[in-house]
């Protein structure tokens, strides 16, 4: 079903009233991933958060092979919400089953879904997660869809400011600061590995990651680690 511009307006008229309106912040973010679905016509959404070792996690989903996309990302390390928020722009996969950029993650998915489009939600000049919206079957994503995704995203970012700000909304605001304070360490430590290795910056994250997981260190402390032994070299 194609997006159409009176679809838009009321999605995003919809997301714009989430933000003064009494529900919950887990509410709001089920009517997001509801209200993604009914504009784009899609088997699924998924709303992502970054958690303090820059993984992507499911917040909120409409289905089942969202919890396949999560697990599936952070398994490999790549996929197209993992790119989405690295570079911070949208990511759109036609067909997972004819797909050469992630080379583990596209075969291991396409058994479930097969289309994905991601988009970066941001936040100031970084990203803290991603809305991703999944087809079962081949789809080739439009010009007008990734623009829609694009607009739908930043009222999502304002949703999430707004619940970062308020008071009595303190979890989510304390969990994204600590993903937001972690990612500062962790950048910092990726710098030192791509100067120190001559690494690309997904290959340095990917070495901080493989050595947390085997020292079964926080990936935080492992990259402290690595910036401290960098300034006393």
């Amino acid at each position: 079903m194609p997006v159409s511009a009176a679809g838009l307006r009321q999605a995003l008229d919809q997301l714009a009233d989430l933000r003064t309106s009494p529900v919950t912040v887990e509410e709001a973010l089920e009517q997001v991933v509801a209200a993604a679905d009914a504009l784009f016509g899609v088997d699924g959404t998924a709303l992502m958060l970054v958690d303090r070792d820059q993984e992507l996690r499911n917040l909120a989903t409409s289905d089942r092979r969202a919890a396949l996309l999560e697990d599936l990302q952070a398994e490999h390390g790549e996929g197209p919400c993992v790119d989405a928020f690295d570079d911070k722009q949208p990511v759109a996969a036609d067909d997972l089953g004819h797909e050469d950029r992630w080379p583990a993650f596209a075969p291991a998915a396409a058994g479930q879904l097969l289309a994905v489009l991601a988009s970066p939600i941001p936040y100031s000049d970084q990203a803290v997660g991603v809305v991703a919206v999944l087809a079962a079957d081949p789809h080739p994503w439009t010009e007008a869809e990734q623009e829609a995704i694009v607009a739908f995203t930043d009222l999502v970012a304002l949703l999430i400011l707004n619940a970062m700000e308020a008071s009595e909304r303190g979890r989510l605001a304390g969990e994204l600061q600590v993903a937001l304070d972690s990612r500062v360490v962790i950048e910092q430590a990726k710098g030192v590995l791509v100067g120190r290795h001559g690494l690309t910056t997904r290959q340095a994250f990917e070495r901080l990651r493989s050595q947390a997981r085997d020292q079964r260190r926080p990936l935080t402390e492992v990259a402290r680690g690595v910036v401290s032994a960098a300034e006393h070299r």
